[in-house]
């Protein structure tokens, strides 16, 4: 029988150093880097176009469970699975560590003069579909637009992933998020059936985001919307579709029709208890009546008495101050949870209100 490296050591040391062996050790690792950063990859233990081992167990159960409950054919599977292999690439995306950039730096890749003057002549070109978007679903065009033109250049660039080949990496793969992408896949090839697909055509991003909503297929499943009149969901080729599928995940977050999406608060937070509140960012809330009374007497009211968040952003080294601070209301919120990065809600809510300014 093997032992273990710290064993073995606490049988030759005395005993006072056998007691203090794991906080040494600890303090070892801690104190360098260079070991912490040993352990492998997900990437790191694959080769790049590796067949994947249908006859492993998690794909057996996963086979069982869209035969059993989900009725495709032991024949519809092969066809599908055959020759599956992992993409590396993928693996070595999710593993970056991709450092925010501050805001200052972050925003001025969307907010391009290219991206605006698209947005503006998308808004011309789809103004009585957007008419009918607001009527029915309820959210602003200009902030449909600008998710659309962020996520992808206005149907441009709708990722070059198979989308099959990634959720299959990412679950045999990516142990971390297996489970995810598991559900994530299943979802995959419903859809794909639902909507007459081909699952081996579809691309999109390294996560598995497709289409140019870049919904993953849960999302696709529970906010894409036929709004063309052919009742399938395209949201591929059909703008109708697309715009309407975008403005109904914001719907399902409550957005508010022409309400406040979110108000300058200068570059000083006046009061310890909004210090506090934009540490915690998105779980953060402070009442509408604090703020105003603190910070800035004539904030917008929010509908429906709703608390607000705060939200700091970076400003350029020589602007003058170093944050510009923001209370967020209920509209806002329902953009961070399309993408929960507040530096990408505020990007959209810029870009949202360029197409307006006159050019």
């Amino acid at each position: 029988m093997r032992t273990s490296f710290c064993y073995r050591l606490s049988r030759l040391a005395p005993r006072p150093v056998v007691f203090l062996l794991p906080l040494f050790l600890g303090i070892l690792l801690i104190g360098n880097p260079a070991v912490l950063r040993a352990a492998p990859r997900a990437a790191d233990l694959v080769r790049n176009g590796q067949p994947i081992d249908l006859g492993q167990a998690k794909y057996k159960k996963l086979f069982h469970e869209l035969e059993a409950k989900h009725k495709f054919s032991p024949a519809d599977l092969q066809a599908i699975f055959r020759g599956q292999t992992i993409n590396k690439r993928v693996l070595e995306l999710m593993d970056r560590q991709w450092e925010a950039k501050p805001y200052y730096q972050y925003a001025p890749l969307f907010l391009t003069k290219r991206n605006i003057e698209t947005g503006r002549k998308k808004l011309r070109q789809y103004r009585k579909l957007l008419d009918r978007i607001e009527k029915k679903i309820g959210v602003d065009r200009e902030i449909v637009i600008a998710i659309w033109g962020i996520e992808t250049h206005y149907g441009a660039n709708q990722g070059s992933f198979s989308v099959l080949r990634t959720l299959n990496t990412l679950f045999d793969a990516y142990p971390r998020r297996s489970n995810f992408f598991r559900k994530q896949l299943v979802y995959f090839l419903l859809l794909c059936r639902q909507e007459g697909i081909n699952p081996k055509t579809i691309r999109g991003s390294y996560a598995g985001a497709f289409g140019q909503t870049q919904f993953i297929p849960s999302s696709f499943s529970s906010y894409a919307l036929s709004f063309d009149g052919d009742r399938k969901r395209d949201v591929w080729n059909s703008v109708p579709d697309i715009l309407a599928s975008i403005a109904n995940y914001l719907k399902h977050f409550k957005w508010k029709l022409h309400a406040p999406i979110y108000a300058e608060l200068g570059h000083e937070l006046k009061d310890r208890r909004l210090v506090a509140a934009s540490l915690k960012g998105r779980k953060g809330s402070v009442s509408w009546q604090l703020l105003r009374q603190v910070q800035r007497s004539d904030l917008p009211k929010p509908r429906d008495h709703a608390k607000l968040f705060i939200v700091g952003l970076e400003l350029p080294p020589g602007a003058g101050a170093r944050m510009r601070y923001i209370a967020c209301y209920p509209n806002f919120r329902a953009i961070t949870e399309w993408n929960h990065s507040s530096r990408y809600a505020m990007a959209v809510c810029e870009l949202a209100e360029a197409f307006k300014r006159r050019q």
